[in-house]
């Protein structure tokens, strides 16, 4: 039998917890590993415990969601906790400074537990969640408002890498993006990662926000 993934629960609503805590009991591949109730608990539970992965209101008392996920990026020792940040509105200001800053994605605080479940499975085994009712709002709405600030690292990439990363930035799938270009999805999966690594990306959402501020274009629809 595999081993369980971890997951601890950040939010300072007792009553979201509780639900959140009863979803992944009822899960046999899911082991709660916490909970707490601001950032700054959150931050103490996450060094003690490391879960695979946490689940986190963004917006909390003491240290807030964007508070906590900077210390964790700052942290070595938590470099494999994945984040996935709960907010309760589509479009939520800080979205978008939670995935630069290394959340492996977002989700409503309303989706189906089946999604939450999902969820937690897709970022433990590497993924990224964009949640597909809100990656276009959040793509459009803040990367027409900020100025562009292109990667350090971008000139990088080989022009095909550069390619597939803008179709990455449209919140595709390997697959969609595969059949857009008609390629294999290994060919796609071996360019987003070398794209990570090169531009030392978290994983896909962070590497997302960097082409959207690197002005990189969408693709033209097919």
């Amino acid at each position: 039998m595999s081993t369980p993934i971890r997951v601890a629960l950040v939010d300072d609503q007792p009553l979201v917890r509780m639900g959140l805590a009863t979803l992944v009991a009822a899960e046999p591949d899911l082991e709660l590993a916490g909970e707490a109730g601001d950032g700054r608990e959150g931050l103490a539970l996450l060094r003690r415990t490391t879960p695979d992965v946490v689940l986190c209101d963004i917006r909390m008392p003491v240290l807030d969601g964007l508070g906590m996920l900077a210390a964790v990026a700052a942290d070595p020792a938590l470099a494999g906790v994945k984040v996935v940040m709960l907010t309760t509105f589509e479009l939520d200001e800080y979205v978008f400074e939670a995935l630069r800053n290394g959340a492996s994605g977002f989700l409503l605080k309303d989706a189906e537990p089946t999604a939450i479940l999902d969820a937690v499975r897709v970022v433990a085994d590497g993924g990224s969640l964009l949640a597909p009712s809100v990656t276009r709002t959040v793509i459009d709405h803040f990367g027409a408002s900020r100025p562009e600030r292109p990667h350090p690292r971008l000139g990088d990439l080989t022009e095909r890498e550069s390619e597939i990363l803008g179709w990455v930035a449209t919140g595709r799938s390997n697959a969609e993006i595969a059949a857009e270009l008609v390629v294999s999805p290994d060919t796609v999966r071996t360019h987003v990662s070398r794209a990570m690594v090169k531009l030392q990306a978290r994983d896909r959402a962070q590497l997302v926000v960097f082409a959207i501020e690197s002005g990189l274009r969408r693709p033209q629809e097919r």
